[in-house]
């Protein structure tokens, strides 16, 4: 069996953050100037993992490089993708398009650059440490050619905000704890008390608190990627004047759960989400790393 023991940490940097108001994934949390990125990433240095490979625009490429670059200085292994607009057939572009192209289509970027099994996270969610350390013990342990994926799933209740909507993979779990199924939530939110999500047909329906729920922490190897260029293209074909349209992770999942060739192992965490999807989140996700740096889980300078 062939083995990796650094795994590398793919990080989705790109968003416009549009419901934030502004980059969220460079804003920072604490007096040191801290991002929810440094966070993310400090435990998967601390977990084992030896590169991380930021997706991001080259519009904000010096500005986040600047924040990133001399933290991580002789810690970490770094490299850079690019997730731009043009990055489709010629055919496809549309010049009336701002927004990303979608998660799916970030990770289908980074295929030249990864060689080795990896975790891939948003850049804007606090994960915890025993997910990290959860999901770089199965990387290590999983053979680097094999289909065997993972993902670390949370329950919906820890997950939710209470300024707006969240955006959430819905999951199907079977007795053994393998992944089924991941239906992408575009919209769940607290409506007079109650959780509900958006159905198909645009309706508020309720959902269950403790549904299980992906907040793109999956574990891949390299053959994640024999899946997600065909289906892109067919994503292109029919949404190519839907100016909001996006390609999403786990329809790549869903593909290759349907090949019958991969497996997605769920790791459960019980941690409490936060991150910052509206800028009201902002002053809970201080509190809430504040507090973690005070009980002694992160050093008040995380980059001594």
């Amino acid at each position: 069996m062939s083995k990796n023991n650094k795994p590398t940490l793919v990080i989705l940097a790109a968003g416009m953050g549009s419901r934030y108001g502004g980059l969220k994934q460079m804003d920072t949390f604490t007096p040191e100037g801290d991002t929810i990125i440094d966070f993310s990433l400090y435990d998967a240095i601390q977990a084992g993992f030896g590169k991380v490979v930021f997706i991001i625009r080259k519009s904000f490429q010096a500005e986040f490089k600047a924040i990133f670059n001399e933290k991580l200085a002789s810690k970490v292994e770094v490299e850079y993708v690019f997730q731009e607009l043009e990055n489709v057939p010629e055919k496809y572009r549309n010049p009336e398009r701002v927004k990303p192209w979608g998660t799916g289509h970030a990770l289908l970027m980074t295929k030249d650059v990864i060689k080795e099994n990896f975790a891939i996270i948003n850049a804007d969610d606090f994960y915890s440490r025993q997910a990290f350390d959860a999901i770089a013990e199965q990387l290590r342990n999983t053979d680097i050619d094999s289909y065997n994926f993972s993902m670390v799933a949370y329950s919906l209740k820890n997950t939710v905000s209470d300024n707006g909507y969240v955006s959430r993979g819905e999951c199907t779990v079977n007795k053994d704890g393998f992944l089924t199924d991941v239906t992408e939530r575009v919209r769940i939110e607290k409506i007079d008390g109650t959780l509900k999500s958006e159905d198909d047909n645009g309706k508020m329906i309720p959902i269950n608190i403790n549904t299980t729920v992906s907040m793109n922490f999956w574990g891949f190897t390299p053959k994640c990627f024999e899946f997600g260029d065909e289906l892109f293209l067919d994503f292109l074909e029919k949404n190519t004047q839907n100016l909001k349209a996006e390609f999403y992770l786990p329809t790549i999942v869903n593909k290759m759960l349907a090949s019958k060739k991969a497996s997605v192992k769920v790791l459960e965490s019980d941690s409490i989400w936060f991150g910052v999807t509206y800028s009201e989140d902002k002053e809970k996700a201080q509190k809430e790393i504040n507090k973690l740096k005070e009980n002694g889980v992160y050093p008040t300078k995380l980059w001594n």
